[in-house]
């Protein structure tokens, strides 16, 4: 199977309806940043790290803006639908295009667990859709139910998708701005940050823990979303950078408001075994029970739905992105790129993507196991985009401004964050996520055809350095502190990563910088 020829993407590509101003991508990138995320991290977080875990919140916003630069540099300068699978084909050939498309055809699973999480929170009013970790057979049928209905609020057009989502973000700001201003409004406890341990009762290293373990690194996950609809918005050079970092900054400050309404709120009684003692099945709800804020918790297992909702709402509209752009890198066959040309919408891809969340559904894992192996798929993602960034820089005549300042020594950072929040995430995690994305090298094999402009040795050249990647990473978590084996102890483990990383980095935007020399990129989808 071919690419696409030019004229067919063309085509399909003009379908897009450009109707997606700022307020409307920064929406969409709020909305996908909060999901059911900010109903648990705040909890998980404060029992890793203490009052510490205030930092890691600091430190991930830090580092999923330098990570967000190397994407706006991206999508400004070459808007087009599903970007992010686009770029990585187009600086370092189709094996790392399979491999990328392949962990993003996986991380569909991220909207099943968003819709997971909403049984689960259902289940405080409809007993039996849940069984221990796992859905029920009528679970199963609701979940599948809503996936369909979620899919149906995508299949029209993309103006409709952005009103219901700026709705639906209005309240998922509200509702956790309530909840901090109730939780404060009903008594704080003083000293909270020097007491029970101080500060940093487990050490400042744990503040890396949480960034994983805490949920930090998921909850802050998403904020890529307004690059995946540049090719549907109206001025992208100039609305794309503005809304991906408003996402971030607007999610950013409700999680650190969160966090310190969850630890300077929880009664006294429930520390004394420390921050690890702490547990709630649902942090928020329960603890305004305790609070005695009856109509706060109504409010917010009523919002346990909705939050998740919302981002399971534009998880599934991303997705669909993804499959089309995925179609175009051949990974799919064309008939799925195919865009309605009456809502300008890839309805085909929708319905694959339905299939894959139906398949996630199936009760072989419960939320938190779906979700701590998809927010690895995305950080590779990153990774791979931060490569592609750097690769187009060494052009030596760009008709592309440079429209980051500084992206040339951005994009190693990024790279190498990218590679430290996976790293952090842990051997449990890793063991699963990394073996998976390697599974596409047997996809890109059986899909290899020739004529693409490349030798089939000339491609496995150009994309070694993933595949040296991935198995350097497998290797050091196994290796390492973070649930890994331990035979290479901290701080030496984490600055390993950097390192290796760092060397691979270069290699990989050499590579990269060869493949364009004989095969140059497509030409950048022009915006309106």
């Amino acid at each position: 199977m071919g690419e696409a020829d030019a004229s067919t993407v063309a085509t399909q590509e003009h379908r897009l309806r450009r109707d997606l101003g700022f307020w409307g991508l920064t929406a969409i990138g709020f909305s996908n940043i909060v999901g059911s995320g900010w109903l648990f991290a705040a909890m998980y977080a404060a029992q890793t790290a203490g009052p510490a875990a205030l930092l890691s919140w600091v430190g991930a916003g830090v580092l999923s803006g330098l990570v967000a630069l190397v994407m706006v540099e991206l999508g400004a300068s070459r808007p087009e639908g599903g970007g992010t699978v686009r770029w990585p084909l187009y600086a370092s050939g189709r094996l790392v295009g399979t491999l990328i498309g392949w962990s993003a055809l996986l991380s569909v699973g991220g909207t099943a667990a968003e819709i997971s999480a909403i049984m689960q929170y259902a289940a405080h009013y409809l007993p039996g859709i849940y069984h221990g970790h796992r859905l029920t057979l009528s679970g199963l049928g609701l979940a599948i139910a809503l996936s369909v209905v979620l899919t149906a609020l995508n299949w029209f057009a993309v103006r409709m998708f952005a009103r219901l989502n700026n709705a639906v973000s209005i309240l998922k700001i509200l509702v956790p701005i309530v909840t901090v201003i109730a939780l404060f409004a009903s008594g704080w406890h003083s000293g909270r940050l020097t007491d029970h341990g101080g500060f940093a009762p487990y050490g400042y290293a744990a503040c890396l823990s949480a960034l994983a373990s805490g949920g930090i690194v998921y909850s802050v996950n998403g904020f890529q979303a307004p690059l995946d609809f540049s090719g549907e918005a109206r001025n992208p050079r100039r609305t794309v950078p503005a809304s991906v970092l408003a996402g971030i900054g607007l999610a950013l400050l409700m999680y650190l408001g969160l966090q310190s309404a969850f630890l300077f709120t929880v009664p006294d009684s429930l520390l004394g075994h420390g921050w690890h003692g702490v547990n709630f099945d649902s942090p928020f709800g329960q603890l305004a029970l305790i609070l005695n804020l009856q109509w706060l918790a109504s409010l917010l297992y009523a919002d346990a739905v909705l939050s998740p909702g919302g981002s399971a709402y534009v998880g599934v509209a991303i997705d669909a992105r993804h499959t089309y752009a995925l179609a175009k890198n051949g990974l799919l066959p064309r008939f799925f790129m195919q865009v309605n040309p009456r809502h300008g919408i890839p309805h085909r891809a929708l319905a694959l993507n339905l299939a894959v969340i139906a398949v996630f559904l199936l009760p072989f894992g419960g939320w938190q196991d779906i979700v701590s192996v998809m927010g690895d798929m995305y950080l590779l993602i990153y990774a791979a985009s931060a490569v592609a960034a750097a690769v187009f820089r060494t052009q030596a005549t760009s008709a592309i401004p440079e429209r980051v300042p500084g992206v040339r020594w951005i994009a190693p950072v990024s790279f190498v964050v990218s590679s430290e929040f996976v790293y952090w995430s842990g051997w449990h995690d890793l063991r699963l996520a990394l073996p998976l994305v390697l599974a596409g090298l047997l996809v890109f094999l059986t899909m290899w055809r020739g004529g693409f402009g490349a030798s089939l040795r000339d491609e496995l050249l150009s994309g070694a350095w993933l595949v040296v990647y991935l198995t350097a990473l497998t290797l050091l978590s196994w290796l390492g502190t973070f649930k890994g084996s331990g035979r290479l102890p901290a701080p030496y483990d984490s600055l390993t990563v950097a390192v290796v990383s760092l060397g691979i980095f270069w290699w990989a935007v050499r590579s990269g910088a060869r493949h364009l020399s004989t095969t140059p990129p497509a030409a950048p989808v022009p915006s309106a």
